[in-house]
């Protein structure tokens, strides 16, 4: 898919980080777009500013890990303009401690937006998508996180790695029926976004009792070290652009960081020589 001239993009965690980045693209790109979030306050900003630069924009307020909410933000989306080409299933969330000190609300909460929003945002847009018979894209947003291996963060790699796995054979099938569908899978590493606040949108159903919410300082120092690095990484309009180039070039995997080419290179090995898997994030800090 090349021209974006005038086609619709539905946008998920549109009001903030990466998502907001890929909307205000699509406006540069004379799109209409279907802005996506939990936090009603930041979507209606965002959808304000955008209308400001002449863009035609639909807010929907969307808790992407209810089935309900995407059902409703296909049927807003198709309603209004009638068709969907570009799809980026976008909004994620980061949660938990180690994998056994993880809280069940952690797994739910975080399993639920990264995981079950990608897997509810195809199944209720693409079988809308695939009926226009007209180029489309989708673009899942996994991280380098879904193709490495690293301790510390269980509950987000895990979801990540099925985000990466349920784009591979998203992309095989629609391949195999020919369809001017096509899928990528963004992966990136350190970008400038807010996902270590994400408890600000956390549901309250899902919030941890007050004795599972006391982090060790070990995995208390490796938030702060993260939280550190990614305030010097790319900037999200530098993601968006890089998305971009993958949809106009047909890529499937979205790399940001050339580092992360290496981390997948280990984990084959690891894999391929039967071994203990390497904590990739560790050995990227001793390296810089």
């Amino acid at each position: 898919m090349k021209d974006f001239q005038d086609k619709v993009a539905v946008v998920t965690g549109a009001a903030s980080g990466i998502g907001r980045a890929l909307a205000g693209k699509c406006v540069q790109e004379s799109m209409k777009v279907v802005l996506a979030d939990i936090e009603e306050s930041a979507l209606k900003q965002t959808e304000e500013e955008l209308k400001a630069r002449g863009a035609e924009v639909l807010a929907v307020r969307t808790d992407v890990s209810q089935a309900r909410d995407v059902e409703n933000l296909a049927q807003r989306a198709f309603t209004t303009y009638g068709a969907v080409h570009l799809l980026f299933n976008n909004a994620g969330v980061s949660a938990g401690t180690t994998v056994w000190g993880s809280s069940l609300a952690d797994w739910q909460w975080v399993l639920g937006v990264n995981l079950w929003g990608v897997i509810y945002g195809l199944h209720f847009f693409i079988p809308r998508m695939l009926m226009q018979d007209t180029e489309g894209h989708i673009v899942n947003t996994a991280s380098a996180a879904g193709l490495i291996s690293g301790g510390g963060a269980g509950i987000y790699s895990v979801s990540k790695h099925g985000v990466v796995a349920v784009s591979e054979t998203l992309a095989l099938e629609l391949a195999a029926r020919g369809a001017k569908l096509k899928a990528s899978v963004l992966c990136p590493e350190l970008v400038n976004t807010r996902i270590l606040d994400a408890e600000r949108n956390r549901p309250q159903a899902l919030q941890n009792a007050p004795e599972e919410q006391r982090m060790s300082p070990k995995m208390d120092a490796v938030v702060q070290t993260l939280r550190q690095l990614m305030e010097g990484g790319l900037a999200p309009s530098q993601v968006a652009e890089m998305v971009f180039d993958a949809i106009r070039q047909e890529k499937f995997y979205i790399l940001t960081h050339p580092t992360t080419k290496l981390g997948v290179q280990v984990r084959m090995e690891d894999i391929l020589q039967e071994r203990m898997p390497t904590d990739i994030f560790w050995v990227a800090q001793q390296t810089d």
